[in-house]
């Protein structure tokens, strides 16, 4: 009975981070979806720690602040050109958990 409590309580405790990732992976597939649509198709979006260097231009945040989603374009013959920056609007997951399409978490 001890044993089943214990790996009750250690699946719930593991709950939020599932959900994290999840939220993590969601807004990254959204933000992918929107670069797609603005006729982009060579480029990476990738999910990280929010502390770490990441080459590219961060897109959004995740994780209540935690990790970010860094775009990049990987294609040859832009690395030449000007950057252009994506339309797909800044996605951050604010602090209290509501999701923010401007990137303004202060509103």
């Amino acid at each position: 009975m001890m044993q089943r409590l214990a790996m009750l309580g250690l699946v719930l405790a593991a709950a939020p981070a599932w959900a994290q990732t999840d939220n993590c992976d969601v807004l990254r597939e959204q933000i992918e979806g929107k670069i797609r649509a603005s006729g982009v198709t060579a480029f990476s979006v990738t999910v990280s720690d929010a502390a770490a260097s990441a080459p590219g231009r961060v897109v959004g945040q995740c994780a209540q602040g935690r990790r970010k989603i860094v775009y990049q374009r990987v294609d040859a013959a832009d690395a030449a050109a000007p950057s252009r920056a994506p339309s797909a609007p800044v996605v951050t997951e604010c602090k209290d958990g509501s999701v923010r399409v401007d990137g303004d978490c202060k509103k």
